[in-house]
């Protein structure tokens, strides 16, 4: 995916080239001048600038010069709107500098951003089934999934997955939207991972002026995803104060981008996805009722790697293979090995069994075709994760047990710092040391 610059004055010629652009896969930004371009350029960076030659405050190479003077090399392709022009600029430019006639084609652009089309490579005959286009594993578990994938497939419901961290939540919504077979892409974005401030401008897109540093107008992913798919993941990390708004756009199917007043239709299947339990989402107010119903027309629980540890051979052989064709090498597993791999838990699901192969294949000698295991599968995280289960009350336990436990876990968690740990347990100071004495454990902690 590339980031692009189109500097341009024509708004609706823009338009079209950003929209073009988007269905090829990338990144687009607009500027309608040398001065706004200047800008952009101030604290960011791109990968490839389409640069009209005739701008209103100046000539597109005056970017150029510019563009050298801060240090930036992007790929420049220049725009213009008669033979001749391409002509002269040919021989002003240096032979790295492309151009293009107007008005554009699609096929233009493909060729001038991807470059020619590579024959695609034969996929090896492995003899493992990727189903739709991506999920590995012929478990009961993941048969179930199979159908429900393909029954949801067939209508345009909103689905939610659920499932723990790790799962492959994001290559299902991939397969959902592979086996749709709808005209428009894969849009995916991290709810949890933007701040209150820009979520309304990623989800709904933004006018030019719209806040400070709204320098040109943006689409959100609910305009990207026209047509196909949006994959929201995380949604439930959304903070709640912003929840109506998508509401509003699931129930209309509409949005109003931050800072304009005009309704743009929208018409995309939109997949949730969280690690959080139902209960979770009903108890601690992480998402409003209404939403949920609109997003989760059809729920969809996707199995953790424990409950279909038939899978784990076949997900190692895949992923040894991946890596093996990256690298030119030529590792195998031993029955033993891929015995070993679908012993362990996994906790961490798929994301841990990929990193724990990955490590393995790092450390092996690429001289010989033996893949060297780790002595301990476990990775920080799964440790910390299994202490953590084994501290959790159970039933029987007295109160003064459970009380021991809780203050020995918070002096574990701040170093003995009593202080610290009395704060955060809400007692004072002396009353922590009066538990220590009752619990004869004052001395692990001097």
């Amino acid at each position: 995916m590339l980031n692009i610059l189109l500097v341009d004055d024509d708004i609706e010629f823009s338009d079209v080239v950003c929209h073009i652009v988007e269905f090829l896969g990338h990144n687009i930004n607009t500027a309608t001048s040398l001065k706004e371009a200047h800008q952009w350029f101030e604290n960011n960076t791109f990968d490839h600038v389409l640069l009209d030659f005739m701008l209103p405050d100046g000539s597109g190479l005056h970017l150029l010069d510019h563009l050298k003077m801060i240090g930036q090399s992007p790929k420049i392709t220049l725009i213009s709107g008669h033979p001749s022009v391409k002509g002269i600029l040919a021989d002003m430019c240096e032979p790295n500098v492309g151009h293009l006639l107007k008005p554009l084609q699609r096929e233009d652009l493909e060729l001038v951003l991807n470059g020619p089309k590579k024959a695609p490579k034969k996929a090896k005959q492995s003899g493992i089934t990727r189903h739709f286009g991506g999920l590995i594993g012929e478990s009961e578990p993941m048969q179930q999934l199979y159908n429900m994938i393909e029954r949801v497939a067939k209508t345009n419901a909103n689905v939610m997955l659920m499932g723990e961290s790790g799962a492959g939540k994001e290559v299902v919504a991939q397969a959902i939207h592979n086996a749709s077979q709808c005209e428009g892409p894969l849009v995916a974005s991290n709810c949890g991972a933007l701040s209150k401030e820009l979520i309304g401008s990623e989800l709904f897109g933004h006018e030019k002026g719209a806040f400070t540093g709204a320098i040109a107008r943006k689409e959100g992913v609910f305009e990207q995803s026209n047509n196909g798919t949006l994959f929201l993941d995380e949604v439930t990390e959304m903070p709640i104060d912003m929840q109506p708004n998508l509401l509003r756009v699931l129930e209309t199917k509409k949005v109003t981008r931050v800072g304009g007043n005009r309704e743009i239709p929208t018409n995309c299947r939109v997949i949730s996805a969280t690690n959080r339990t139902l209960t979770d989402l009903a108890q601690n107010n992480v998402i409003r009722e209404d939403i949920y119903f609109r997003l989760a027309v059809f729920p969809i629980d996707i199995p953790p790697l424990r409950d279909r540890k038939e899978d784990v051979p076949l997900l190692a052989r895949a992923f040894l293979e991946q890596l093996n064709d990256e690298n030119g090498t030529a590792f195998s597993w031993t029955a033993a090995q891929l015995k070993e791999l679908q012993s362990y838990e996994w906790p961490g699901n798929v994301r841990e069994l990929r990193h724990a192969i990955h490590r393995a294949f790092i450390m092996s000698d690429p001289q010989t075709s033996d893949i060297t295991l780790p002595a301990n599968l476990e990775s920080p995280f799964s440790r910390v994760n299994a202490q953590t289960e084994e501290k959790q009350v159970s039933a029987g336990q007295t109160i003064e047990e459970v009380e021991k436990d809780l203050i020995h876990a918070t002096l574990d968690k701040v170093q003995g710092n009593k202080t610290l740990a009395a704060q955060m347990l809400g007692i004072s100071t002396k009353t922590l040391y009066n538990r220590l004495n009752a619990y004869g454990g004052i001395g692990e902690y001097k």
